[in-house]
């Protein structure tokens, strides 16, 4: 089978979609680290976490073997009963296959092939995947799952599973050609669009499910297979499951059956603020994005414009974590965000990076990056130790190292229960070299910072592109560009943080107390070069030539922030940041005097205020 790489648009009458208009990311795989911050990190990835998570899921692994066996008739035991077990599978494999394309490993990809073969054994004919169902097993948890296949959508996890294995299979596709995952995921998705949109005799008494999943996930799975095949059914599917959300199905109790629980309680367009579950809210929202670039659907906007600004303006964590109310894990009141008992979710972290990468791309506006710069760089790398084998599901912003966190555990775990966020942590990390730039016809974003190279293609021709930095704790910022031709004309985006500002993060929650000057400044072969930003970002629009330097100074003296009074737990107290990271201050560091540590008496203007004890990588 092939697939064609290229992006078709599809669009609503009366609307014009350009190629000048879609800002496209340059994909992780076209872009090498080659700093001394994303790359060792990368390196412990691939020698560390990925083999670590790999061997963790074996349990899942087995499951679909069994199930594989359990379809040929040969006679095994069954899978033991689980909802969700194998969606971390599919992330840890994703991981893999992204650490495959940056170098081949002949092991890995042989043991990929191994669990991939399992896979499409474990499926059935007419597409369906979902171990328990197919094997008998969900009748020890009907309540979880349904008696039947597709009877309990808002809970049993059937199509967040998928939308997983969508985006493993494609990634494994990207890294090695092979695709035989990736025909397993497509025979899945046109079995659910068959069930669900259109009816099959044997699913649900052969009338069309309809109804959108309690998790989110296969929205923007689907928009990701679209992107990869060209076939706009995927496209529409990604759309008909969000225009039918909170109209055909809404849950009606407490808990985890609130409808605001998984968004379900109006439709997308008439949601304003960000309520329930805070990954699949992330998600849901990040698809949204998706559908609005590809379909041109314009409906989208409004809602996910205020949404956004309700995240940055009355439910994020300086840390830009996200959920900070136990037992729903997500949103709870605005201004609600305790630091010692917040939740903080590390996959909700890694979902608002998605989201914000995603409107970024939409909107061409720098302060989406810049939130996603903050949630990366302190939530969810906080979730693994620098060793890449122990992880947090909760990051709290403060521990007094009596009162357990972290599923009853003090510190770091090997594992969980439910692993979503090792295993999310496995697929992101390999990904951040496709955060570093985008483009449209003769544009360039710098969107990202660390060191790497890659050469970009332009509408006018091809540009070696390299940029060499200590970023996020060195101030300076070069490029070394060089245009395959040796001169040509096009547009140079560098992105301005909100943190050189007056507050370190945007949104009206938290501002720099007596901010110190932090001018930023840049440079094209040592002149200084003046201009606005725009959008965050600044312009140069020039005749480039071969080896032409750009520097940018990004100054970063350290900052004091203080939260608006409306937040209550933040009264009385500071949080200390340099650049885009927020400190912490550590036992370990302070003679194990937590959590009676102040602002030095020199600084009276912060006596007698205690500092966050926020939980940066930077504890390990």
């Amino acid at each position: 089978m092939k697939y064609q790489l290229t992006i078709i648009f599809t669009f609503i009458i009366g609307c014009h979609l350009s190629a000048q208009d879609i800002l496209t990311p340059i994909p992780f795989n076209e872009v090498t680290l080659e700093d001394q911050f994303w790359l060792p990190r990368l390196e412990k990835q691939k020698d560390v976490l990925v083999p670590f998570a790999l061997d963790k899921t074996k349990p899942a692994v087995e499951n679909l073997r069994r199930t594989g066996n359990y379809l040929k008739g040969i006679p095994d035991e069954l899978p033991f009963t689980h909802r969700y077990i194998s969606s971390d599978l599919y992330k840890v494999m994703e991981g893999a296959a992204y650490l495959l394309k940056l170098e081949r490993d002949p092991e890995l990809e042989k043991e990929m092939d191994r669990i991939i073969d399992i896979i499409a054994d474990a499926q059935q004919k007419d597409g369906y995947n979902y171990e328990s169902h197919i094997t008998g097993v969900a009748k020890h948890d009907i309540g979880g799952m349904g008696e039947k296949p597709y009877s309990w959508v808002v809970h049993s996890h059937e199509l967040y599973n998928m939308g997983h294995m969508y985006e493993g299979a494609i990634a494994y596709y990207q890294a090695t050609g092979k695709d035989k995952w990736l025909k397993v995921a497509e025979a899945n998705a046109r079995h659910i669009n068959h069930l669900f949109f259109e009816g099959d005799p044997n699913y649900n008494d052969g009338k069309p499910v309809n109804q959108a999943p309690g998790h989110q996930e296969i929205e923007l799975a689907l928009v990701k297979l679209y992107r990869i095949t060209g076939d706009t059914l995927y496209l529409n599917m990604a759309k008909r499951f969000l225009d039918i959300r909170g109209i055909t199905y809404r849950p009606d109790g407490t808990g985890v059956m609130l409808p605001e629980y998984a968004q379900q309680h109006a439709p997308v367009r008439e949601q304003t603020k960000a309520v329930g579950h805070a990954v699949r809210a992330t998600y849901l929202y990040s698809a949204m994005a998706d559908v609005s670039v590809y379909t041109h659907d314009l409906t989208l906007r409004p809602a996910l414009d205020s949404i956004w600004h309700n995240i940055v303006d009355t439910r994020m964590h300086i840390t830009g974590g996200l959920g900070a109310v136990h037992g729903i894990e997500g949103f709870g009141p605005e201004y609600e965000l305790p630091n010692k008992d917040a939740f903080d979710e590390t996959c909700a972290a890694v979902g608002n990076v998605f989201f914000n990468h995603r409107m970024f791309l939409m909107e061409k506006d720098g302060k989406y990056m810049d939130v996603a710069e903050v949630a990366l760089l302190n939530n969810v790398l906080a979730g693994v130790n620098l060793e890449g084998n122990r992880f947090f599901y909760l990051n709290p912003l403060e521990a007094d190292g009596i009162k357990p966190f972290n599923h009853g555990n003090k510190g770091r775990s090997p594992w969980f229960g439910t692993a979503c966020c090792p295993s999310n942590l496995a697929r992101l990390i390999p990904q951040v070299p496709g955060l570093m730039y985008a483009t449209t016809l003769n544009e360039i974003y710098c969107s990202f910072y660390g060191g790497c190279s890659t050469t970009i293609t332009l509408d006018n021709g091809t540009v070696h592109l390299k940029q060499t930095t200590e970023y996020p704790f060195g101030e300076q910022i070069f490029y070394e560009i060089s245009p395959v031709s040796g001169e040509q004309i096009f547009t140079l985006k560098l992105r301005i943080p909100t943190w050189t500002k007056d507050q370190f993060v945007p949104g009206k929650l938290y501002h720099y107390k007596d901010p110190k000057p932090s001018e930023w400044m840049i440079k094209v072969n040592g002149e200084k070069v003046t201009g606005d930003t725009e959008k965050g970002f600044v312009t140069i629009h020039r005749t480039w030539k071969k080896g032409d330097k750009v520097e940018l100074y990004l100054p970063m003296p350290v900052q004091f922030s203080q939260a608006i009074e409306q937040v209550e737990a933040d009264r009385g107290r500071i949080s200390i940041t340099r650049g885009p990271l927020v400190y912490c201050a550590e036992g370990v560091d302070n003679k194990n005097i937590l959590p009676n540590v102040f602002i030095p008496k020199k600084s009276d203007k912060y006596k007698n205020r205690n500092i966050y004890r926020c939980y940066s990588q930077w504890n390990t």
